[in-house]
């Protein structure tokens, strides 16, 4: 593959996924009132935390389906990369239901769905390029606490977040 094509596909990768970042947090631009409005567990991070933490993950994401989209380009990754874009959707989406609408059920049946498909990207990155799928780790990682943290500030809520 040749080299602007490598840069450009580099480029790509980076603004889809920055994309789905951008559509996410135009639910999230007044979240700080709102988010120190709920009762929290002890356990939290400080709100300041969150944009610093999904700018690494989203550029990891980014990264690493380039590196599946290298090894053949879309046309010989279709599903992994297909999943990939599936499962941004579904993270973007998550934005909506817990800060724009207020839907903390809904949030973590959303979010529930992304570990899922975050799960399978990475199992199908890991068998194209396994240093793409390593890349999703963290990704995995934080979901995961993100999902206890979800589930825990909704039910501390019930009267703002249903």
């Amino acid at each position: 593959m040749p080299r602007s094509k490598q840069i450009i596909g580099f480029v790509a990768w980076l603004v889809v996924s920055f994309i789905a970042a951008a559509i996410g947090s135009a639910a999230s631009i007044q979240a700080g009132p709102f988010y120190t409005q709920l009762v929290r567990p002890s356990w939290a991070p400080p709100p300041d935390l969150f944009g610093p933490v999904w700018t690494i993950l989203y550029a990891l994401m980014g990264i690493a389906a380039w590196l599946v989209w290298r090894v053949g380009g879309f046309r010989a990754a279709r599903t992994a990369l297909t999943l990939f874009l599936v499962q941004l959707a579904v993270n973007a989406l998550w934005s909506w239901l817990f800060f724009g609408w207020h839907l903390g059920g809904f949030a973590f049946a959303n979010i529930v769905l992304l570990w899922m498909l975050i799960v399978a990207t990475l199992i199908v990155f890991w068998r194209v390029r396994p240093l793409a799928g390593a890349l999703f780790i963290p990704y995995l990682l934080w979901v995961s606490f993100a999902s206890a943290l979800n589930y825990s500030v909704w039910r501390l809520n019930p009267q703002i977040l249903g």
